[in-house]
């Protein structure tokens, strides 16, 4: 089994975890505007507490996105230079899927479509299906307003768990999305130990990850800043 550090801060909580020999440490922190501030000393002490050093890692894995956009660049820039000292790959996973991973652990739910409040009156959101820690996507990452999305199998009998800031914009939402819905989770912020999670099954799967120059944000949405009416 692989030993990975994960790193995320892509919401208002800063987080990182370590996997190895199949067992996880975490931290996790609400410190909104603190993450350039919080995050290194939290991954010495995570490292400490193991008795590990970067050196005896085999990759280094950050939340991607989507989320805020400094975060994302903190996450991504912070990974970058641990990697780039330690001659280690990067695995870049998306933070919607470790929001699916944790609604699965926490509910043990089958179908989930995770949602982030984008600003601008949109949402980033995924849906996904998940068995035993595995994770497969129903619904395609993307940005949109909330009043346009639609769910897969919203004809059927699939019940789904709506989970993140996304689903406080719920009222905006069509009346079939919401009756598709059992169960929501809105406060629920992504997490590295979600990430550790999912970094791992990609390493069984023989997914290395990439060199640390070609590791990027995945925003979603090119246009960062409000345009003027």
């Amino acid at each position: 089994m692989p030993s990975l550090l994960a790193l995320d801060a892509s919401s208002n909580a800063c987080s990182c975890a370590l996997w190895r020999d199949g067992t996880l440490i975490h931290r996790f922190e609400i410190a909104p505007r603190e993450h350039t501030r919080r995050l290194m000393p939290m991954i010495d002490e995570l490292l400490d507490e193991a008795g590990v050093t970067i050196a005896d890692l085999d990759a280094i894995a950050y939340g991607h996105g989507p989320g805020s956009f400094t975060g994302l660049r903190i996450a991504a820039g912070i990974a970058q230079g641990l990697a780039y000292g330690a001659d280690l790959p990067l695995i870049g996973v998306s933070t919607l899927e470790a929001l699916a991973l944790s609604a699965h652990r926490q509910c043990h739910a089958r179908h989930i479509v995770a949602a982030l409040d984008a600003r601008m009156d949109e949402i980033y959101v995924g849906a996904y299906r998940c068995e035993e820690g595995e994770i497969a996507r129903c619904l395609e990452e993307r940005v949109m307003p909330p009043s346009k999305l639609q769910l897969p199998g919203e004809e059927d009998d699939r019940e789904w768990v709506g989970i993140g800031s996304g689903w406080q914009l719920l009222s905006e939402m069509s009346v079939q999305t919401r009756a598709s819905l059992v169960q929501i989770l809105p406060d629920e912020l992504a997490a590295a130990q979600d990430i550790a999670r999912l970094a791992a099954g990609a390493w069984a799967r023989g997914e290395r990850g990439v060199p640390p120059h070609e590791a990027t944000p995945v925003y979603l949405r090119n246009e960062v800043a409000w345009r003027k009416a």
